[in-house]
């Protein structure tokens, strides 16, 4: 057993009043809210630039590439939620050398991944923008982001695998140190090279691939210093062992499918809104930003959720599993009314921060309601996947998905021909609600799973 004081020893799970589970949930959600909040940020600051460009292209070209990107890199998600999950289980059976290969694994992965995609970044770039076809002149621009952008892949991997494994070992604020620097130094690069030296989407592109590798340089440090030095290198027998590696590509598989899934909505919602029209996928890309700070605002909880809950399943502990998931649920609920609040009170000051074009304000401002309703409607979704992924759920996971996805799709082709815009948002929030819905009914199977 690992006794290193203040990091490694697991956590103790026996005291169980709601003010103690509230301290935890929030000295988890509370630093990744933080962390997360600045990754829309840094898409509402290189939209707001760009939306000062002439016309709507620009616009629409950073957000048609940041999409593309959102998709190679979430489809990998499993580096940051699978790891998050085998990290807390080891964490919670005190199991510290299992704790370090779990990261080891991980970023070794992610390397090979993001190597992968540089490989294949002209297939691959060329068939993303083929699936969106965007106008000629988003294209054009779009295909400049991309190329620059892509060189970042392996250190955006390596930084997926290290940001999950920190917070499955209650290390929330190092998480928030490694976010506050990728998305801090990004701003501040983006608005030097756009508004300094006079570049385009070339300016975004290149200051995110800097950010990225400082922020896993600093990951990197990060992990060396929460490692004995025994543990630093891991055995190549304890590395590769057979069941963890089938464990690990088993769920990373299942991760990987569900992401996918997901991701071919967000695909079709922007390429289906591309077709309306530059205006209508400027207007979208501006309230998909604000459905980001949405999710990754209350992901905060739901990360809370995957380390609580994955804790306490390593622990083999029942009742700290379901108050893991009960008061970070209850404080979840409580910041999406918060938000939607903010929206309502506030929506019209704060899309005018985005753009001076009167054509894309006006229209954005006709579909801010769906916003005002999204974080009421997508917060259980998002607590349910941080529950499921803390227990490496992963199959129920991927067939909820699935199902989801072929909700989707099923009110997509109603009520898009009937209501144009308004239908794609109404299919966006079905999706949203179908996740809940498919999540919640495996849920009494999965607790049942959970010993003592």
């Amino acid at each position: 057993m690992d006794t290193r004081e203040g990091e490694t020893r697991g956590p103790d799970l026996r005291e169980e009043t709601p003010v103690s589970w509230s301290r935890r949930v929030w000295g988890i959600s509370g630093p990744v809210i933080l962390s997360n909040l600045s990754i829309p940020l840094l898409g509402a600051v290189d939209t707001a630039v760009m939306g000062h460009m002439p016309g709507p292209a620009y616009v629409g070209a950073v957000a048609v590439g940041a999409l593309i990107f959102n998709v190679f890199y979430w489809i990998f998600g499993f580096l940051r939620m699978g790891t998050t999950g085998f990290a807390a289980q080891a964490h919670g059976a005190e199991d510290a050398v299992e704790r370090a290969a779990v990261i080891w694994r991980a970023a070794l992965v992610g390397a090979c991944l993001g190597l992968g995609l540089i490989v294949l970044q002209v297939p691959l770039g060329l068939a993303a923008f083929a699936v969106i076809d965007p106008s000629a002149e988003v294209t054009a621009l779009g295909e400049r982001y991309y190329d620059l952008r892509i060189w970042g892949a392996p250190a955006t991997l390596i930084t997926f695998a290290i940001s999950g494994w920190l917070l499955g070992i209650n290390r929330a604020g190092h998480v928030l140190a490694v976010q506050l620097t990728l998305n801090g130094l990004n701003i501040a690069l983006n608005l030097y090279f756009v508004l300094g030296l006079g570049m385009t989407v070339e300016g975004v592109a290149l200051g995110t691939v800097i950010a990225e590798y400082t922020a896993v340089t600093l990951g990197l440090v990060l992990v060396w210093r929460r490692l004995r030095p025994q543990q630093v290198t891991v055995s190549r027998h304890r590395l590769f062992a057979r069941a963890r590696l089938l464990a690990l590509f088993r769920v990373n598989r299942d991760i990987m499918i569900r992401t996918a899934c997901l991701q071919t909505a967000f695909v079709l919602f922007t390429a289906i809104g591309a077709r309306m029209g530059d205006v209508t996928l400027a207007a979208n890309a501006i309230l998909i930003n604000l459905l980001q700070f949405t999710s990754y605002g209350l992901d905060g909880f739901a990360h809370a959720a995957e380390a609580l809950a994955g804790q306490a399943f390593g622990a083999r502990r029942r009742s700290a599993f379901r108050q893991a998931a009960w008061v970070s649920g209850l404080w979840a609920a409580a910041a999406a009314v918060a938000i939607a609040l903010v929206f309502w009170l506030a929506g019209e000051m704060i899309l005018s921060l985005y753009t001076d074009q009167q054509e894309v304000l006006a229209q954005a401002i006709t579909y801010m309601p769906w916003m005002v309703a999204m974080p009421l409607v997508a917060v259980a979704s998002y607590q349910l996947d941080g529950v499921f992924i803390g227990a490496t759920r992963t199959v129920a996971m991927r067939n909820a998905m699935i199902a989801s996805l072929l909700i989707y799709l099923s009110v997509l082709a109603v009520a898009v021909p009937l209501w144009g815009n308004h239908g794609l948002w109404f299919s966006m929030a079905s999706l949203m609600l179908a996740r809940a819905a498919t999540l919640a009914v495996r849920w009494p199977a999965l607790e049942r799973t959970v010993e003592g």
